[in-house]
């Protein structure tokens, strides 16, 4: 076995384990519950899950997708974020080889995983996540800016307002953040409810903060590209949630932004500069 496919194996197994990490999270922290030194339960029987019942994937299947307690069902979710994490932490492997920019991307794509989760089910997008990733994409865009090798950005340094890390992170947070927040003020003015969450806008400042303000651009259009035709989809299939809405939202036909804009930052990391090609084309530029 060469190098390359042993660290790969070894990359794939971490993005199972961070995979079964992320699914603590997506249960626990939008029900203000510790995720750390509490141990493995089942949420239904609180019994204990021992270590061979908690392996990523094979747990699941060999239990017959059933707590070994109180025979409750698994959801399917479960496998399926540790199935998406490995397959995440795989392709920036493939992408991106063993690079120092790996610390800036692996905890990237985890948190966008965890932070679509907790969207879909509960409509929230926890400032845990956005806020502190948004400090680490400009901390991470300082330590570049002086020289260390952990430059995030696909789209290259060839322009003035993507010279300097630093400055090119700064605008993508304004950018990011402003123009949601800017849609947010005028949808509550114009419609009289909210039209954007102060989550949304996080998550676009921190994928900003992360690659820039190109990355926004990108990330943006894909957005409302995706959300814009699976919410129509919803809404003519009749599935889209209008009950239980979220506290200071009207329950109509909601569909999480949050999800779509994530999707938008990961295809920005594997294929920016690709992506910032047809978005131009397509504004005829």
């Amino acid at each position: 076995m060469d190098t390359k496919m042993f660290q790969g194996i070894m990359i794939f197994i971490l993005g199972l384990l961070f995979g079964s990490f992320a699914n603590v999270c997506i249960w626990r922290i939008p029900r203000k519950e510790e995720i750390v030194f509490t141990p493995s339960h089942c949420p239904r029987c609180l019994g204990g899950i021992r270590w061979y019942d908690n392996i990523p994937v094979l747990s699941y299947l060999f239990l017959g997708r059933k707590c070994r307690s109180c025979k409750a069902q698994i959801s399917w979710r479960y496998p399926l974020v540790e199935i998406l994490s490995a397959l995440l932490f795989l392709g920036i492997y493939l992408k991106f080889g063993a690079d120092w920019r790996l610390a800036g991307y692996i905890p990237f794509v985890w948190a966008m995983l965890v932070i679509s989760a907790i969207d879909i089910e509960h409509y929230i997008i926890p400032d845990v996540f956005s806020l502190s990733g948004l400090a680490m994409g400009l901390l991470l865009a300082a330590l570049a800016t002086f020289g260390v090798p952990v430059d995030l950005t696909v789209f290259g340094r060839g322009d003035v307002l993507s010279q300097w890390p630093l400055v090119d992170s700064a605008i993508g947070v304004v950018l990011g953040g402003g123009f949601l927040w800017l849609a947010a003020w005028l949808g509550e003015k114009v419609f009289k409810q909210e039209a954007m969450g102060g989550g949304d806008i996080k998550l676009a400042a921190m994928i900003g903060a992360f690659f820039g303000w190109k990355a926004v651009l990108v990330s943006f259009f894909l957005a409302f590209l995706a959300g814009s035709v699976v919410g129509l989809l919803l809404i003519l299939l009749g599935r889209a949630k209008k009950s239980e809405a979220p506290e200071g939202i009207k329950p109509k036909a909601m569909v999480p932004f949050g999800p779509f804009l994530a999707l938008g930052g990961i295809l920005s990391l594997f294929w920016g500069r690709e992506l910032l090609g047809v978005y131009l084309s397509f504004f005829g530029m």
